[in-house]
């Protein structure tokens, strides 16, 4: 069983890296909708990981590497993701939807040693994948008219692998790090089409990304043992980027043949541009408090630095965002074995974004809340939590003024948590 397990984790890779990932038209600027950390335990919390630290002897917080104190099994989490998005904007009185289900985590962690604990995870990190049509009609001098037709894609996904390491110091504090690489391609057409031209005029601009980082994570726990009690304090920070974005522009003429395959294009300009300011630095600081294997309440705060990517050919400037997270755990009575549903895990919260885009004047904000539940499997015991995972997230994105787009979604999310004793030595043969 332990090597089919195994053959899963290493199989399912490949399909994760050839996902179609749906997300919003926001996704238009930059790398596009950024879904790391969007693991069901963290997402189903608000968010919440920097200051928590799991009672449960297998979860695994890559989050915040340091924060693996408790954690002595070997886990392997297979995780999906379902996403409702419902656009809407003034503009037209215009309405649209997307749905897209995609494979959204795989990770496997194990203890080295009582201190030290070891964990690798794979994850879509961002994706485009969008079409606007823009349409108007022109009046011509000689009374005629002109329709033209502005339309925008985008294409492709920016995947990461990390390798994170966490250090228990003493019984109340650690540090951890991990490795993050990201990879992928990603795409941007802008096409102009006019009803009385027979060729499309098409902008492109192509990026082939590889950036790697590091996530360094402290932690402090204060366990008052009369009372079971706990104070958590964690922090991280997110720099050392080594990035290599090429970018390749574009600007030529062609129609499409049956199939929407290009023929008949003329280069009008090419150049192609390098760029090492990909993924900006970032930091948390989180506090928490809770009881001992019964509930835990967290407060979050989240940091990233603006950035300027290129866009079309041209400079965009993002803002430096933040994001506030709420969250935590109940659990009613592990011990109770006359009621399953006290031996679940319920999982809350909440989180405000000040986002990085600024349109029109108005900056693309977000907001949501989160519940989810462990439902552990029939032998699964305090010491050895394994079971089903079940989230969902409801919020809203954007804003209707200026003509700009107002996004509300529900996002729903399901995975397992496999946890045992692995590689350990018998005692007797």
């Amino acid at each position: 069983m332990k090597k089919i397990f195994v053959l899963s984790f290493i199989s399912v890779g490949y399909f994760l890296n050839a996902q179609s990932l749906s997300n919003s038209p926001y996704a238009t600027y930059g790398i596009g909708d950024v879904k790391y950390d969007n693991t069901i335990e963290t997402a189903s919390m608000g968010g919440i990981s920097t200051a928590y630290i799991s009672d449960f002897t297998s979860s695994f917080n890559f989050a915040n590497p340091a924060n693996n104190a408790n954690f002595e099994l070997t886990s392997i989490k297979l995780e999906a993701t379902n996403e409702n998005n419902y656009f809407k904007t003034d503009y037209n009185n215009t309405k649209s939807t997307k749905h897209s289900t995609y494979l959204s985590n795989i990770s496997l962690a194990f203890p080295l040693s009582q201190k030290v604990k070891m964990g690798f995870s794979y994850q879509p990190y961002s994706s485009k994948s969008y079409d606007i049509l823009h349409s108007e009609t022109i009046q011509n001098p000689d009374g005629t008219e002109t329709e033209v037709r502005n339309r925008f894609r985008g294409t492709g996904t920016l995947n990461t692998a990390q390798a994170a390491v966490s250090y228990k110091i003493n019984q109340e504090f650690a540090v951890g790090v991990r490795a993050n690489l990201y990879f992928g391609n990603l795409s941007d057409i802008n096409e102009l089409a006019s009803s009385n031209a027979e060729l499309i005029n098409g902008y492109e601009t192509k990026n082939r990304i590889k950036n790697f980082n590091f996530t360094l994570g402290a932690n402090y726990q204060h366990l008052n043992t009369s009372t079971d009690r706990k104070l958590t304090i964690g922090a991280t920070t997110t720099f050392g980027n080594s990035s290599n974005m090429t970018t390749d522009y574009t600007n030529s003429t062609y129609y499409y043949t049956t199939g929407d395959v290009k023929a008949g294009e003329t280069i009008i300009e090419q150049k192609s541009t390098k760029s090492k300011n990909l993924l900006p630095l970032q930091a948390s600081l989180g506090i928490g408090y809770g009881s001992e294997n019964q509930w835990f309440v967290s407060l979050q705060g989240d940091y990233k630095k603006g950035e300027t990517v290129s866009y079309f050919g041209s400079t965009f400037d993002f803002e430096d965002s933040y994001r506030i997270s709420a969250g935590g755990w109940y659990l009613p009575n592990y011990n109770n074995f006359r009621s399953y549903f006290s031996r679940v895990v319920y999982r809350y919260g909440a989180f405000y974004e000040k986002g990085n885009l600024k349109l029109a004047g108005n900056n693309i904000n977000k907001f949501g809340v989160s519940a989810g539940v462990l439902l552990p499997f029939k032998n699964s015991s305090i010491t050895r939590m394994s079971g089903l995972e079940i989230g969902v997230e409801v919020g809203k994105r954007g804003t209707l003024k200026d003509n700009l787009i107002n996004q509300n979604f529900i996002n729903l999310r399901i995975g397992f948590n496999f946890a045992d004793r692995w590689f350990r030595k018998t005692l007797y043969n």
